[in-house]
């Protein structure tokens, strides 16, 4: 029963710790993403980069606040506004960030706020390989952030089991008793372990003096650890009673003992071996279907299998949340341009005929202008409103990037398509938007496999296609043919 339960907080602690590292992962790549951004395009305005700023902020919700600070420590533009820092001067614990001009993962610390966080920070290098300043995001440990979703260490099991993580430093970062949070327990052995990059289980007593059966894993971006442990008195309990009722089994002829101990060694393992699948599957990526949970009748096998049964779910609900976090346009709720991508990549794959249409709504940078964000966003849910309304069950919508969607249309060429993508062109035309105003769109169209075979050349021709609609005047439909040559994007 130790092994097993060592086995079940190990697996959970290894969900836990891969849920983690995949999540900074992404973080990271959205930093630089921002970095390549900022540096290729210099002549933007701090206004403008705020806005970006903003956007993907919202859109993302890694980071309580992303900033860009240029090469002198000055803070250009911070997302959001509300925290007021706009045109100061960095010192402390940025300022030694910004002076190492790499990407960094600060170790926890106190902010001037008072917030206990972690700063992650991108370097912004320009075509000369000049230094211009550095793009960061801070993770607020103690508020709500897409970390602490995946975490949601607020509840002890009860059976007593829990978890808690630990910073570079062996400080608590993550802990059911929030007041905690920031201790210093690096003088745990277990907690010495993952300070030194290592992984495993082992029975330990804790800073409080309780006996656990506990796993460690740790997280190899951030240099974190997770630790999942069950106090031993609570196996003791278990062991004790199974125990008690085995001995009032003893009294029969040993005959009738040895029979009846071969049919329940039988049955009990029965129970085991389920589970010692479900966790194969988990082990092995796959989905695990949640089996309806039926009282056993014998009590160490019933609540091992609860218990697994809550990992299981547990685990998987937090990768379904970054799966969806991380294909999931939070204004629209379109599937985003990492689920086209994966959608297109399989209909290529399997040889389907399909046609590819990209969107665009015009002078959109004019309304934004003109009426401010907020209506600017209402334009993209209207008209994603307008297109969902009007395409079959079976047609995908996506929002590609900005005012730009992209519109997948299974088993159909592009002169059917240009017919669908003109029937949406014009209900849009003639639909006044919660502007006031008449808005108009511009669309390119390619066909699978007709014009190409290729993922990349698909998508470009639609989007040559698309700016030879604009070219034409705009509030047009164009369907990609050889003859087109490259034209610039307004």
């Amino acid at each position: 029963m130790v092994n097993t339960y060592l086995t079940l907080n190990e697996s959970k602690s290894e969900k836990l710790s891969k849920s983690v590292d995949s999540l900074f992962k992404s973080m990271r790549m959205s930093l630089q993403q921002t970095s390549n951004f900022l540096a290729s395009n210099e002549g933007m305005s701090d206004e403008e980069i705020q806005e970006h700023l903003e956007l993907l902020r919202g859109n993302s919700r890694y980071f309580n606040s992303l900033s860009w600070v240029d090469e002198t420590g000055l803070i250009r533009s911070i997302a959001p506004i509300s925290v007021g820092l706009r045109g100061e001067v960095i010192n402390g614990v940025t300022k030694d960030v910004l002076d190492l001009k790499k990407p960094n993962l600060t170790t926890p610390y106190i902010a001037p706020s008072g917030r206990l966080i972690v700063l992650m920070s991108e370097p912004i290098y320009d075509d000369q390989a000049k230094y211009r300043g550095m793009v960061g995001g801070t993770i607020y440990l103690q508020e709500k952030n897409v970390l602490n979703e995946i975490l949601g260490n607020d509840l002890i099991d009860d059976n007593g089991s829990y978890y808690y993580v630990v910073g570079p430093e062996g400080k608590l970062l993550f802990h059911p008793d929030i007041d905690r949070v920031g201790e210093d327990v690096s003088a745990n052995p277990m907690v010495q372990k993952l300070l030194l990059g290592e992984s495993g289980t082992q029975r330990v007593t804790n800073t409080k003096g309780t006996a656990m059966l506990a796993a460690y894993s740790y997280v190899p971006e951030t240099g974190w650890g997770v630790v999942q442990q069950t106090p031993v008195s609570y196996i003791e309990v278990l062991l004790d009673d199974h125990i008690q009722t085995l001995i009032l089994y003893v009294m029969p002829p040993f005959l009738i003992l040895l029979m009846l101990s071969i049919l329940l060694a039988r049955k009990l393992a029965r129970p085991f071996n389920h589970l010692s699948e479900l966790v194969n599957q988990l082990a092995a990526g796959k989905v695990v279907e949640i089996p309806e949970t039926l009282s056993h009748w014998n009590r160490e096998a019933d609540i091992l299998t609860k218990s697994v049964l809550i990992a299981i779910e547990s685990v998987q609900e937090n990768n379904h949340k970054l799966t969806e976090v991380a294909m999931t346009d939070s204004l629209t709720n379109l599937p985003n341009q990492r689920k086209f991508n994966q959608v297109m990549e399989s209909w290529i794959l399997e040889k389907k005929l399909f046609s590819l249409i990209v969107l665009d709504i015009d002078h959109f940078k004019l309304v934004n202008d003109t009426y401010g964000h907020k209506v600017g966003d209402e334009v993209l849910k209207e008209f994603s409103e307008v297109v969902q309304s009007t395409i079959r069950k079976t047609d995908l919508f996506f929002r590609y990037g900005g005012e730009e969607f992209v519109l997948l249309l299974p088993d159909i060429n592009s002169i059917e398509a240009h017919r669908i993508a003109e029937k949406i062109r014009v209900l849009f035309e003639n639909r006044v938007s919660v502007t006031g105003d008449y808005i108009t769109i511009s669309i390119g169209i390619s066909e699978f496999p007709l014009h190409s075979a290729s993922f990349d050349e698909l998508f470009i021709f639609a989007d040559r296609a698309l700016y030879q609609s604009k070219e034409n005047g705009r509030n047009t439909t164009t369907i990609w043919s050889e003859d087109q040559m490259p034209v610039k994007k307004e």
